[in-house]
């Protein structure tokens, strides 16, 4: 696991810590979904930059 892979897979967990926030505070749905979106790219960008797949 390398810096930049781990460093992904961290913001994508923070923004998911944000969408149940959110969530949770009654913000507007498209925000929700933008956050929700930008999650799982970011998750998505660290497991494919994982060292395993090569």
């Amino acid at each position: 696991m390398n810096g930049l892979s781990t460093v992904f897979i961290l913001v994508g967990l923070f923004l998911l810590g944000g969408v149940y926030s959110f969530w949770k505070q009654k913000i507007p749905r498209s925000v929700i979904i933008l956050m929700a979106i930008a999650s799982a790219m970011c998750l998505a960008a660290g497991v494919l930059r994982l060292e395993v797949w090569n």
